[in-house]
């Protein structure tokens, strides 16, 4: 065994009779090893910048399902639940939810289901309003550049000083 001595502030030696939890320490930094010999701090790796990819999320089909449960309801041996799952990489929470399903409503209540908003079905009123509203907005931008014009006219005749006909325009 080896002894280590300590500092106090009070300038006392103590001594340990066994490796102290402080040599652990110095030589988890790179300071000193045990036998006292300075360790290169490039002993350590950095960690591994790279990010690993995001596994995808597992779909199980209702035969998968379907066949997972007759499994598990066939076992009888203490332990034999236990390596289906680890064998299969599911957890109890999986089989208690996919025997509810089952309950429910067979292959129905087993068939995955689409993860998101649910799509609207598309109505032939909304796509008859949206081609009206878009011809809408088309002839009112077609009129606003008519009255644009009809009034650089009446005031290029002003400035020119030519009499207008209203044959147009009601009072």
């Amino acid at each position: 065994m080896k002894t280590v001595k300590l500092h106090s502030d009070s300038s006392q030696n103590q001594t340990t009779s066994s490796q102290s939890a402080m040599e652990g320490a110095l030589r988890a930094t790179g300071v000193a090893d045990g036998d006292g010999t300075p360790q290169p701090e490039t002993a350590f790796s950095p960690p591994d910048p790279e990010v690993t990819e995001k596994k995808p999320r597992r779909r199980f089909t209702a035969a998968y399902k379907l066949r997972i449960l007759r499994e598990y309801e066939s076992c009888r041996q203490p332990g034999e639940i236990g390596a289906l799952l680890r064998r299969e990489g599911l957890y109890h929470s999986n089989i208690s939810t996919w025997r509810r399903q089952r309950d429910q409503g067979a292959l129905q209540g087993l068939s995955p289901k689409k993860r998101g908003r649910k799509a609207r079905k598309a109505e032939p009123m909304a796509r008859k309003v949206a081609r009206l509203e878009r011809e809408n907005r088309q002839l009112a931008k077609k009129l606003k550049q008519a009255e644009t014009i009809i009034e650089v006219q009446k005031k290029i005749s002003e400035i020119l000083g030519i009499p207008q006909e209203n044959s147009g325009e009601i009072k």
